[in-house]
């Protein structure tokens, strides 16, 4: 069975939203190291329509690096209700998404990521679909959307896999629920 993992980025206060406005003077070769790290063994994204439609957009510019050139060209899986028409190797996850990510989670495969954070994580999370998070902490207070912000979900704990600290003041909480 494949593993889902979610990687996120937030500030030191919990905001999600606007990473490209705060995160960019952390990014360095640790930070690229680490993302490199967590995408060995993951064979296909899972993206919600906001984190698609933003990475499509900037990445689809880029080119010319192992991680670059592997990032574009691995499969794509959109949790969406709107969008018709796909671009970047990108297709939707049809019908009821949980039971869709929960079928791919099942198929033979490397594993499943998932960036960023909004109502698809909710839902993955409602369902038990998230086999490990990597919260990528930033040391910066910003104002805007909190993580699970009047979510309404039960409480659920997770259980601390490890840490990893960045020079550039990043830490990076790797956990999994409880069982």
């Amino acid at each position: 069975m494949r593993k889902l993992i979610e990687s996120t980025f937030m500030t030191l206060n919990g905001v999600i939203d606007n990473p490209q406005n705060w995160s960019g003077p952390y990014w360095d070769d640790e930070h690229s190291a680490y993302a490199g790290g967590l995408m060995e063994g993951v064979e296909a994204q899972v993206l919600g329509r906001v984190t698609y439609e933003g990475f499509r957009d900037a990445w689809t510019q880029r080119s010319g690096d192992p991680f670059t050139d592997n990032f574009n060209a691995m499969p794509k899986y959109v949790a969406t209700r709107t969008l018709t028409e796909f671009s970047w190797n990108a297709q939707p996850l049809e019908g009821d998404v949980a039971e869709a990510v929960r079928k791919l989670k099942a198929e033979d495969g490397g594993n499943l990521i998932k960036y960023g954070t909004g109502e698809f994580s909710k839902t993955l999370l409602e369902h038990k679909l998230v086999d490990e998070y990597h919260f990528w902490i930033f040391p910066v207070l910003a104002s805007g959307e909190h993580m699970f912000q009047n979510s309404g979900l039960d409480i659920t704990h997770l259980e601390l896999l490890g840490s990893t600290t960045f020079k550039s003041g990043i830490i990076v909480h790797k956990l999994a629920p409880k069982a």
